[in-house]
């Protein structure tokens, strides 16, 4: 009895390459995401959310951030947070089906790029 076709390599070939998201790496993936999520998500929303709580001379410079926060509070920041990374996700799995690796690794990387600069400068601000 076969498993799989000849034709597509067999069911072990396809759940290999469900392991590695094709010819991506599913540790790299996780890497470059986990980096993300620490700098954008985590980073840059702690140091904002500290500037807006305790600062009375520093306003979020962001509007939509701004206007998201004046709605619904912390809240409002962590979603539209969510719904950056969560966009940036479905962009970096869409790459992997199309096996284009500069769409690949442009989300996480951006992401972690900006949430590291508005980490830093967000410091800079709560310091004087």
């Amino acid at each position: 009895m076969s498993v799989g076709s000849e034709r597509d390599g067999g069911v072990l070939d396809g759940l290999a390459e469900l392991s590695t998201l094709g010819r991506f790496s599913s540790e790299e993936f996780a890497r470059l995401w986990l980096i993300a999520t620490a700098t954008y998500v985590v980073g840059d929303s702690v140091t904002t959310m500290a500037i807006v709580r305790y600062s009375s001379t520093v306003a979020e410079g962001n509007a939509a951030m701004a206007a998201a926060i004046d709605s619904f509070g912390e809240a409002g920041l962590i979603g539209l947070k969510l719904v950056a990374m969560l966009f940036g996700l479905a962009v970096s799995i869409y790459a992997t089906r199309d096996h284009d690796r500069l769409l690949y690794y442009t989300p996480p990387v951006f992401l972690a790029v900006v949430g590291a600069f508005a980490t830093a400068y967000n410091i800079r601000l709560l310091i004087g």
